[in-house]
């Protein structure tokens, strides 16, 4: 069975847009990998987190901010479908940061 990404996020933070955002972005790279992608309203404040299958791949609070899309879809890939060229994706980030 395909796997899910649940991203949870704060409603009063207004990280709604943004969750969609990826959502949207995560669903259109790997619409063939994913069985779904689901937004999910954290009841903790500040709360940002993804992950597939309850595997965490990203907590806004451990990595210190929010990540470029790049880095997410290449955590997703590497988990997902590991020889997937993600085009311009696929370039080093800039930073030390590691998802």
């Amino acid at each position: 069975m395909k796997p899910s990404i649940v991203i949870s996020y704060c409603p009063k933070c207004k990280w709604l847009l943004r969750a969609a955002y990826i959502a949207q972005e995560l669903l259109t790279t790997f619409e063939a990998e994913l069985r779904s992608v689901a937004l999910e309203p954290s009841d903790t404040s500040g709360d940002f987190y993804i992950s597939l299958d309850n595997e965490k791949i990203f907590d806004r609070r451990e990595y210190g901010g929010f990540p470029e899309i790049k880095e997410l879809k290449q955590a997703v890939r590497d988990r997902v479908s590991p020889g997937k060229d993600l085009g311009h994706a696929d370039t080093r980030p800039h930073h030390n940061h590691s998802l």
